[in-house]
């Protein structure tokens, strides 16, 4: 064999002693970071465990204790649902069945219709139109 082959051979066994060398030295680091991790997790779980334990007996637990109590406070009368008339109605007689009547708050404020936006006080308003509204318009508030 020739000198350059055997300079070859050599380069390439030392090349691969290296290889070698560097692969396990990976594969030292990779277990020693698994053990790590793994109990990395285990004390992050058991943290986070004591910690929603500790929630649960400071906060949630109390509550339950209430909830008797507030359930007995509750359900001791009985509740009932009336046929109360519909108060912007009643506050504004000249608009029933008018089909102009808008009847939503804006920012607090009452919108009767786009003619008198605060209605008509009187008992036969002007532009009262019969008709059909769109139910969309208008939800009245559910009376207990």
């Amino acid at each position: 064999m020739e000198e350059w082959q055997k300079n070859l051979v050599e380069i390439l066994e030392t090349v691969a002693d290296e290889v070698e060398q560097f692969l396990l030295e990976m594969t030292e680091t990779l277990e020693t970071f698994a053990e790590f991790s793994e109990e990395f997790a285990h004390q992050l779980h058991s943290t986070i465990s004591e910690d929603i334990e500790r929630f649960f007996s400071e906060i949630v637990d109390p509550m339950l204790g209430v909830t008797p109590q507030l359930e007995d406070t509750l359900f001791d009368e009985e509740w009932t649902v009336t046929d109360a008339e519909d108060p912007l109605i009643a506050q504004y007689p000249a608009c029933v069945g008018c089909r102009n009547f808008h009847g939503q708050f804006y920012g607090g404020n009452l919108l009767v219709c786009g003619m008198h936006p605060y209605g008509w006080e009187g008992e036969n308003c002007p532009d009262w139109e019969a008709g059909e509204r769109n139910d969309n318009d208008y939800n009245p508030p559910f009376l207990f």
